[in-house]
């Protein structure tokens, strides 16, 4: 049995924008492995019922599955040791730390900017149920919670530290990306997939580490299709 993961995607099938998803694959092309994208809408629990939880990434090798991203990174790293992700002791513990820095100090002000974007990429099957479950974890309606200027505001103040790395070595990882990368890029792909928006100017470091993290692997951040690309091709 070969490697398949379940897949977040949008109205089109072909758009897949969950942050999370895009580490593991930003991970998998990191070590040369092929895996099968299975699209999942938010609604299609049943799916997904036998990994015991109701979210994606769920990561199946075989007969192994995975869920979480960071625990895929490390089942990645324990069953294919080549390319290693995470490495040991301290390099580990770095990872873990560009994890929460992601999910903690980024994707705040990247929701924010982006909000009803996503809302806009969502399947129509999905929609009742994101704002139902959104509105309730915000304690407010979408529409209050997207707030650009705001967003890019957080976004700004928290991209410091990154930038700070980033005048010193073109990747967070050093001179090669890796786990640290490919740990943050996943809220940008959310951002790129689902939203014209411009998170960072062209001049800020940060944007020049996110070219070379849409074109590392062969462009597969670069090829991801987005909702500009899906709404240009229904307006023809």
């Amino acid at each position: 049995m070969g490697r398949k993961m379940f897949d977040l995607c949008g109205r089109d099938e072909r758009l897949r924008f969950s942050p999370y998803c895009w580490r593991v694959k930003y991970a998998l092309a990191h070590k040369g492995l092929d895996c099968e994208f299975v699209p999942w809408k938010f609604t299609d629990k049943e799916a997904i019922a036998f990994s015991d939880q109701t979210k994606v990434p769920v990561f199946v090798d075989g007969d192994q599955t995975v869920v979480d991203s960071y625990e895929i990174f490390r089942y990645l790293d324990r069953v294919y040791p080549d390319k290693p992700l995470l490495g040991e002791g301290a390099a580990a513990e770095r990872a873990r730390f560009f994890k929460f820095y992601a999910e903690r100090s980024l994707a705040p002000g990247v929701m924010r900017t982006i909000l009803m974007d996503v809302f806009n990429a969502v399947h129509p099957d999905d929609r009742d149920y994101f704002r139902t479950s959104r509105e309730k974890a915000f304690g407010r309606t979408l529409e209050e919670m997207h707030s650009p200027s705001q967003g890019l505001s957080m976004l700004d103040k928290a991209l410091e530290p990154m930038r700070g790395r980033l005048d010193e070595s073109p990747f967070l990882e050093g001179d090669e990306a890796g786990a640290a990368d490919y740990l943050v890029v996943g809220a940008f792909m959310w951002a790129r997939v689902t939203s014209a928006a411009d998170l960072v100017s062209n001049a800020d470091p940060v944007y020049a580490w996110f070219q070379r993290m849409l074109d590392l692997h062969g462009g597969v951040g670069r090829n991801a299709t987005r909702i500009v690309d899906v709404d240009g091709a229904y307006a023809n």
